[in-house]
């Protein structure tokens, strides 16, 4: 099964493609989708959409999983919902099956625990997908443990 992971944002969106079976998972690729600040926001959202249709054509997953907002005030909160209908939306147009999951939910599905800490999540992703490196940035991170938690799921 192959299994795109998605952490939403706006300026930043992480990404992962993890291939998953009995036997072994296998990270294939991460990274971000970066949108430029100068732009207005309407037009980071179609980069957003434009990007993630590519990757979904390179990689034709079978199933994503996408981070669920975990509301806070912040001055992002808007813009970060937004970017995630757009996510959830392009997911649609492919018709690829969408899994959804709040933080606390994918700490605990990789990591033991809802309340575990970044390194913590890091350490268990590595360890899941036989990483020496820590992948980079932060976000393709969370992106491998979001689509690890909708194997775990499965």
């Amino acid at each position: 099964m192959r299994i795109l992971g998605i952490d939403p944002g706006l300026a930043r969106v992480g990404f992962a493609i993890v291939d998953a079976n009995c036997d072994q998972k296998t990270m294939l690729d991460c990274g971000i989708i970066r949108t430029d600040s100068d732009k207005k926001e309407g037009n980071r959202m179609v980069e957003i959409a434009k990007d993630l249709s590519q990757l979904i054509r390179r990689w034709k997953p079978n199933i994503a999983v996408v981070e669920k907002f975990f509301f806070y005030r912040s001055s992002t909160t808007i813009s970060v919902v937004q970017a995630r209908g757009v996510i959830i939306m392009t997911l649609a147009r492919f018709q690829i099956p969408t899994l959804e999951f709040p933080p606390m939910q994918i700490k605990l599905a990789v990591a033991g625990s809802g309340h575990a800490d970044k390194n913590d999540v890091l350490i268990a992703v590595m360890r899941e997908l036989n990483l020496k490196d820590p992948p980079r940035p932060d976000d393709a991170a969370d992106a491998l443990a979001i689509a690890l938690t909708g194997w775990f799921q499965q």
